[in-house]
């Protein structure tokens, strides 16, 4: 199993538009595979955002979805700079 974390910087002036496309990937996200995300914000930067995604089996098919989900929803356009992705596993 594992766990992504992908994070960024929203555009100040389109943090709300951000918002809107956020929810709607994280949807089809979960249509797609199952599996339900959560959106955070930094408790002491509000533009800097976390994506959460627990207990994933097939990394490669789920990144497949999440990319195809944050093209349809246009989250790219309200960010400032690149997505970061991190991936952890348990520990053995």
């Amino acid at each position: 199993m594992t766990d992504l974390y992908v994070y960024y910087r929203v555009l100040p002036a389109r943090q709300g538009e951000a918002r809107d496309a956020a929810r709607l990937m994280l949807a089809a996200v979960e249509r797609a595979s199952g599996i339900a995300g959560r959106l955070q914000q930094r408790a002491d930067d509000a533009l800097t955002w976390m994506e959460i995604y627990p207990s994933i089996d097939d990394v490669a098919s789920f990144s497949a979805a999440l990319d195809a989900a944050l093209q349809a929803a246009g989250l790219h356009a309200c960010i400032d700079g690149e997505r970061h992705t991190e991936r952890f596993v348990p520990c053995v």
